[in-house]
């Protein structure tokens, strides 16, 4: 690969959620702060919205390594299309029960010592839902009802759920008002703007062990962030591409034609075509035909 070329110590803009390329940017940074504040203050609900692509799961793996110590215990659920049986023998597994034989009223008793057993040691139980648009109705409900365990002064466990657009539409269904009016923080992500996709090129080539000066010439940064969109999945795919194309070649830097080349390997991406130049066309016309029109109306 084209790692030795480059100086890199590792491939920089892998599709692995790994917290090591965390993105420095002030949008992922508000998001991790709200939640850990929220947690702090003891919140039974918080919610992070994103598209596709902007970084929730990396932000999830990142914020289950920042809880990691004597405080808190996590419970990670990254695939929650579960029934309510299944969620609930998951979560019970995450928090250290052995579930096996267990029947579905003494799974929730189980849960409940297990929660007050941890409170009583002054440990806060977290559990973290990624991918949460995908939650059936039925089990979104029935962790809502689960979160009604609570001693007289807290709830023995907070819940962070991560997902798409969808879940917001999921969870303004009439039938679920009550978890809605139970989630205290929310946070959307937002795709990058052009500067910022530059700094977050540059800050991924770093920490993947480059030393010198950009190793992306201005003018790709520039096209990967039109044709991207700021979306960080499409960014990190343009931006191996164009790593590719420039290894190809022999370069030692990405210019526009190797972000080119990536864009025309990669289905679905273009650069958004500038609509102005029509638009004048089209103004020129109109003001040439009118002209025109005056000129044989006075003649």
């Amino acid at each position: 690969m084209y790692t030795e070329h480059f100086g890199l110590s590792e491939l920089p803009f892998t599709l692995t959620p790994n917290t090591h390329f965390f993105l420095n940017m002030p949008t992922h940074h508000e998001a991790l702060n709200l939640i850990m504040v929220a947690l702090a203050g003891g919140d039974g609900f918080v919610k992070v919205v994103g598209e596709v692509g902007t970084g929730k799961t990396l932000l999830c793996r990142k914020l289950l390594n920042a809880l990691e110590g004597d405080e808190y215990v996590t419970a990670y659920i990254p695939n929650p299309y579960l029934s309510p049986d299944e969620f609930h023998k998951s979560f019970a597994q995450e928090i250290g029960l052995d579930v096996s034989g267990v029947e579905h009223f003494d799974l929730l008793n189980a849960i409940n010592h297990k929660l007050i057993e941890l409170a009583q040691t002054g440990r806060k139980v977290v559990l973290l839902v990624d991918e949460a648009q995908a939650i059936p109705e039925e089990t979104i409900e029935a962790l809502r009802l689960l979160t009604n365990l609570e001693t007289e002064s807290a709830k023995l466990f907070q819940v962070v759920l991560f997902g798409q657009p969808e879940l917001d539409e999921l969870l303004g269904k009439k039938s679920l008002r009550q978890l809605l009016q139970r989630i205290t923080f929310s946070y959307e992500l937002s795709h990058l703007d052009s500067e910022a996709v530059e700094h977050y090129i540059d800050q991924r080539v770093q920490r993947a062990g480059f030393q010198g000066m950009s190793l992306f010439k201005r003018d790709a940064a520039k096209k990967i962030a039109q044709a991207s969109g700021g979306t960080p999945r499409l960014i990190n795919i343009l931006s191996h591409k164009s790593l590719m194309a420039a290894y190809g070649k022999g370069d030692l830097k990405v210019d526009g034609s190797h972000v080119s080349r990536a864009i025309d390997d990669t289905q679905g991406i273009s650069i958004p075509k500038n609509p102005q130049p029509l638009i004048w066309g089209l103004v020129g016309l109109l003001f040439a035909a009118t002209a025109t029109f005056v000129y044989l109306g006075i003649n």
